[in-house]
């Protein structure tokens, strides 16, 4: 290949970072979209709300079909409303202070006035009285017994009941629905007033209750007053009771007395007794103790006669006649003083003995005044058993009394707390169907419904739907996008270049798409190949791969459409590419282009005939294309692909083209283009958008890489353009019809 055609890869080793011939600018890393895409979420949304805009709608268009359908055979139904006003109710007086008392829970009450609306019985009492359980035909006898009738009855007209409690009011509303407007008048109607004859009706029964079981209660309240007010009488009769009050309290007083006498007598004897003792141990000591005139004189005599003893005898001698004299007296006082002494200490004993006597006496006398007050006490115990008895009997009887006098002054004041404001009037307009609401509704909700089934239809999609996707799940690069074969990608235009066609005289032709680059050149689809080759050319630094293998994951993802058109682009520069048929089990080359297998590949890898170039299929008007197809299937093409043979043809190949382009089976139910991939200069991975799933690529992927083939990158196949977001085709299209349509036009207008 010269050096003209040559292109340079973008990583050419001439251009460093820094040269000031490199005007690519930092590539330091991969930018994501969402990075620098605020609304990138809301687009990607939109593209999905498109992408599924007809299961959308469709389920919108069914959905308001049917509901239009069901409206408009609906039967029309009408409401009546009764407006209830239901006062705070006056509380049960126990007594007349209780009116002045607050009322009971007022949210309770009301919710339990709209249970009582709702209930059974006035629901049977309303059918009943408005004959609701007869047939249309109001001589019709009733249908069915009243047994059997009740509960279907009953249920059918709840069914048709709705009553409200106007928020932070005590009004409630009573609403009735029927085909009929003046029946449903009526029915709410009789329902009100037969709920207001049951308020009436339920509070005199139990007023009459109360009061009758009252008046019960007085009389057997009475005749116990009267039986335990004569046990009382009986009692202090038989017992002498007349003032039991005042003998108890003297008794009581008088053991108290004697119990303060005991105490003061039990002192006095433990102090006579300490002193007693004292004195009969030392006689001497009772002077001290106890006060005695004539004992005191006497020891003051002796003191005085001791005196003049003593100074006689220290003046004239213990001889001296004085002195005997005084002596002797001295003997005959002593004499006296120990009588005197002896005599004080038996008072002293005489006192304390009547101490022991006075205290055993008001001991004795405690003794039986306790008995007696304990006599009394026996006496009264059962006296206030029957006083007790009497006094609770009598109390009970007289607040019974009471209460009975206030209920019936409370019945008195009770007057009704249930006011009707609005009666039910037929209403002309029925509450149902609302034709137009329930249409918008059902739009809304099959939209909303539509894009529910979309979202959770994408979100089971396990499928490879963008670029982007594949870029993150294999870390390859994405070499090109090839968009679907629309009608308008299929249906082309001739390029100018081909002298068929004349200004004016374009005509639209349909081709395969195996034969897009050959035959639409200026398709959207051709152009994409184009890009493929470019990125192809540039995948390696030091020179674009030789021999390039075309493989997917898995069957009809395109590869055989891809290796085609690729050996087509690349032939159309002027260099000479073989493109082969390796897929020797379904042979994908040879139906594209209605070949013959009776010669190519597999006869040469058996060995049933040598490589020659009659063996080579030439495709007009690319010359530089030789095609070598598949030749008869083997049964056993996976040994044949990985023979010495296969080695070496492409061994010999390389010296005769510039580029060898291999077609392949799919790599996971296939093991031939796993073979294939070890002898090959890259691998180009297809990818069928939209259809190829996650784990196929990704699985198809690591298997080429654990048997030694370089993934040069993907091309991502059938892609909807005008759908996914990808802008630059559609203005290729464009740009590239308006070139072949308008542009001899343009000649034209501008010669005249």
């Amino acid at each position: 290949m010269s050096e003209d055609n040559q292109i340079t890869p973008i990583n050419h080793p001439s251009l460093v970072p820094g040269d000031p011939r490199d005007r690519r600018g930092p590539l330091a890393k991969n930018i994501e979209i969402n990075e620098i895409d605020a609304f990138g979420q809301f687009r990607t949304l939109w593209d999905l709300l498109v992408k599924h805009q007809w299961l959308i709608l469709a389920v919108a268009v069914v959905l308001t079909v049917l509901v239009a359908f069901y409206s408009f055979k609906m039967k029309p139904v009408y409401q009546a409303t009764c407006r209830v006003d239901v006062e705070s109710e006056t509380p049960l007086l126990e007594s007349l202070n209780d009116l002045f008392k607050g009322a009971p829970d007022e949210e309770s009450s009301l919710a339990t006035q709209v249970s009582i609306i709702q209930g059974d019985e006035l629901a049977w009492d309303t059918i009943q009285k408005l004959g609701l359980n007869r047939s249309h035909n109001p001589g019709d006898p009733v249908v069915g017994t009243p047994n059997a009738m009740y509960i279907p009855a009953v249920r059918a007209f709840q069914g048709s009941l709705h009553v409200e409690l106007v928020k932070e009011t005590r009004m409630i509303l009573v609403k009735y629905e029927s085909p009929d407007p003046q029946q449903a008048a009526d029915v709410v109607n009789a329902l009100v007033d037969n709920y207001i004859e049951y308020n009436f009706r339920t509070k005199y029964d139990a007023s009459r209750q109360a009061t009758g079981w009252m008046e019960q209660r007085l009389d057997e309240l009475k005749v116990k007053v009267e039986k335990s007010e004569q046990a009382m009488v009986d009692y202090e009769r038989q017992n002498d009771i007349v003032s039991v009050g005042d003998k108890q309290t003297v008794a009581e007083a008088r053991l108290e007395e004697l119990n303060h006498n005991l105490s003061m007598a039990q002192t006095e004897r433990v102090s006579k007794e300490s002193v007693y003792k004292m004195v009969s141990e030392n006689e001497a000591q009772v002077g001290f103790i106890q006060t005695n005139t004539l004992l005191n004189g006497l020891e003051a005599k002796e003191v005085e006669l001791k005196e003049q003893y003593s100074d006689m005898a220290a003046h004239y001698g213990p001889t001296y006649p004085k002195a005997l004299a005084v002596q002797d007296q001295l003997k005959d006082l002593d004499m006296l003083i120990l009588k005197e002494r002896k005599r004080a200490v038996e008072n002293i004993g005489s006192e304390y003995q009547e101490a022991v006597q006075r205290e055993k006496a008001l001991t004795e006398a405690v003794a039986t005044q306790n008995a007696e007050v304990e006599k009394v006490n026996q006496l009264l115990i059962e006296y206030n058993l029957l006083k007790r008895e009497f006094e609770s009997n009598q109390a009970l009887y007289d607040s019974l009394l009471t209460h009975l006098k206030d209920a019936n002054v409370s019945a008195g004041l009770r007057a009704t707390n249930i006011h009707v404001i609005d009666r039910g009037v037929p209403n002309t307009t029925p509450i149902r169907p609302d034709k137009m609401k329930n249409i918008v509704f059902a739009l809304a909700a099959g939209l909303g419904l539509g894009v529910a089934l979309a979202l959770t239809r994408e979100a089971l999609d396990n499928s490879i739907k963008s670029a982007q996707e594949i870029e993150k799940l294999t870390s390859l690069p994405t070499l090109a996008i090839v968009p679907i074969a629309h009608a308008n990608a299929v249906l082309g235009h001739q390029s100018p270049e081909d002298s068929s066609i004349l200004p004016g005289g374009n005509k639209d032709i349909r081709v395969p798409p195996a034969l897009s680059v050959v035959k639409k050149p200026g398709a959207p689809v051709s152009e994409a190949y184009r890009a493929l080759r470019t990125s192809v050319l540039l995948s390696t630094a030091d020179r674009p791969p030789q021999v390039i293998l075309v493989t997917s994951s898995q069957p009809g993802e395109g590869k055989t459409v891809t290796a085609l058109n690729l050996a087509s682009t690349m032939a159309q520069k002027g260099e000479r590419v073989l493109l082969i048929d390796a897929d020797m089990r379904r042979p994908g080359i040879a139906k594209a282009l209605k070949l013959s297998l009776t010669k190519g590949l597999s006869g040469v890898l058996t060995g049933a005939y040598d490589y020659g170039e009659d063996l080579l299929y030439k495709m007009e008007p690319v010359e530089t294309l030789s095609i070598l197809s598949s030749g008869p299937i083997p049964p056993n093409p996976a040994e044949l692909l990985c023979s010495l043979k296969m080695e070496s043809l492409l061994k010999d190949l390389r010296k005769d083209f510039d580029h060898i382009i291999l077609d392949s089976p799919p790599v996971l139910p296939i093991t031939d283009p796993t073979i294939l991939s070890s002898i090959v200069d890259g691998v180009i991975m297809v990818v069928e958008c939209e259809m190829t799933t996650r784990a196929a690529l990704s699985r198809a992927c690591r298997v080429i890489e654990h048997a030694g083939g370089r993934i040069l990158g993907t091309v991502l196949n059938k892609v909807d353009v005008r759908r996914d977001g990808y802008y630059g085709y559609r203005y290729y299209h464009g740009y590239y019809t308006y070139t072949t349509k308008s542009y001899y036009a343009e000649n034209e207008h501008a010669a005249e």
